[in-house]
């Protein structure tokens, strides 16, 4: 009885609305779809994604079974969005608004990014900051490792040669999504093979997506695991054990003054700006491996954090941004992840080999970044959801959707090291086994 009557005041409001209220935006939001009377700009945005975003969290987070073990209520708006996207529940229009604005010329995506980069590395002690991110690398080469040693082995029962399961499988999968990823491996291919790149691209992104959605999948059940063995894992916002006095958050109480959070957004402003400008005209590649500009933005809030210059009510004022980032614009986030995402493809592309060496290359991709974080230090699992399953996503997109279901979106800037500084790493890696074996 109890919750029965719990359930039933979960849902006499939504997120601050009453129940009524909200159903009645949300049908008129329908209304305006089909009617398409709604433009293409930012508050048409905030209007199609809240509506969608609000009810599905709420779906996800109250619907047994799937908000214990399938990843709760992002989870449920990134599935739900896909599912009406392949429907075509949602006129085509508002589809691509919404994928516009979120990753387009407007790209809010990358200011959701920069706003978790920045607040969550400036929120660290810099004696932690300095040794996490120096034994990081190890943990994301411990992933390729162990991506590469069950994706050949499982890849031999299918009668697929090591190479082809090394090139077509764990290299795609492993390279930091499309854009960052796929593409350039492709382009590579054809350089060195002289085959066509949409010949190895075609194949790479449907692998790519399959193995995607898996590490989604597996990081809603890592953070159950970490829920069932506490000592795996920490307070899902750092990566490593910290001491008494390096606790994350300053013990003195920083007044944050409105003004400040002006300071807070030129402060991201200034370095996304230096981020780009390395990126683009310092050191566009290493080893001739094009070097993304959000790594740059990583290292260089590090070198903030690490000289300690930023003033504390700055710090403060990042923390307060990152966390209303994380938890508001994330779930609209992923409406526009869910609208990406193409079930149909993904529903063609499933046969037993492929799924069987995908779902190998991830779990090698989480055991070999576990062990190796346990080796330095870190939380396994953290290290597994980071250094692994950030690895094998589909970049920045699928990093915001890994690190949703598994509940660590403060660890937004180990996820980013995965995809940009570890998506440079598989090109390398990817330029040998191309000249070497191809």
């Amino acid at each position: 009885m109890s919750e029965k009557k719990n359930l039933a005041n979960e849902l006499k409001e939504f997120y601050g609305m009453p129940w009524w209220m909200y159903l009645a935006f949300l049908a008129f939001a329908f209304v305006c779809m089909y009617t398409e009377v709604l433009g293409t700009d930012s508050v048409s945005f905030l209007f199609v994604c809240g509506a969608l975003a609000i009810g599905l969290y709420k779906l996800g987070e109250l619907l047994p079974i799937w908000n214990t073990y399938i990843g709760g209520g992002l989870l449920m708006v990134f599935f739900g969005t896909s599912v009406m996207q392949y429907f075509h529940l949602i006129p085509e229009k508002y589809v691509t608004m919404v994928g516009d604005i979120a990753q387009g010329d407007f790209n809010l995506l990358t200011a959701f990014i920069v706003f978790l980069i920045v607040g969550s590395i400036l929120s660290l002690d810099r004696k932690i900051l300095i040794k996490s991110f120096a034994g990081y690398i190890p943990s994301i080469l411990g992933g390729v490792a162990g991506a590469a040693v069950l994706g050949i082995g499982s890849a031999l029962l299918f009668g697929v040669k090591p190479v082809d399961a090394m090139v077509k499988y764990v290299l795609p999968i492993m390279g930091g999504g499309n854009g960052a990823g796929a593409v350039p491996l492709s382009q590579l291919y054809e350089q060195v093979t002289g085959e066509p790149a949409a010949s190895y691209y075609s194949f790479a992104i449907i692998v790519l997506t399959i193995a995607n959605l898996m590490c989604i999948l597996a990081g809603a059940l890592l953070n159950k695991l970490g829920d069932a063995r506490p000592e795996l894992t920490g307070d899902k916002k750092n990566i490593m054990p910290v001491d008494q006095e390096l606790t994350k958050e300053d013990k003195e109480v920083v007044k944050v003054k409105t003004s400040d959070y002006l300071g807070v957004f030129l402060l991201q402003g200034g370095i996304y700006g230096m981020g780009r400008f390395i990126s683009k005209k310092v050191l566009p590649t290493i080893a001739g491996a094009a070097i993304h500009y959000y790594a740059y933005v990583i290292i260089f809030t590090v070198i903030l954090a690490a000289a300690g210059i930023v003033p504390k009510k700055l710090r403060a004022a990042a923390k307060n941004v990152q966390s209303f980032a994380g938890a508001t614009v994330a779930i609209m986030m992923m409406v526009a992840m869910g609208f990406d995402f193409d079930l149909g493809e993904l529903a063609a592309a499933l046969s037993p080999s492929t799924l069987v060496i995908a779902l190998m290359v991830v779990l090698g991709a989480i055991i070999g970044s576990a062990l190796v974080g346990k080796l330095v230090g870190f939380y396994p699992i953290d290290t597994a959801v980071t250094a692994g399953l950030c690895m094998a996503n589909r970049g920045g997109s699928g990093d915001i959707a890994v690190l949703g279901a598994a509940n660590r979106l403060d660890l937004i800037s180990y996820a980013q090291l995965s995809s940009r500084v570890g998506g440079g790493m598989i090109l390398i890696i990817a330029s040998f086994v191309f000249s070497l074996f191809l």
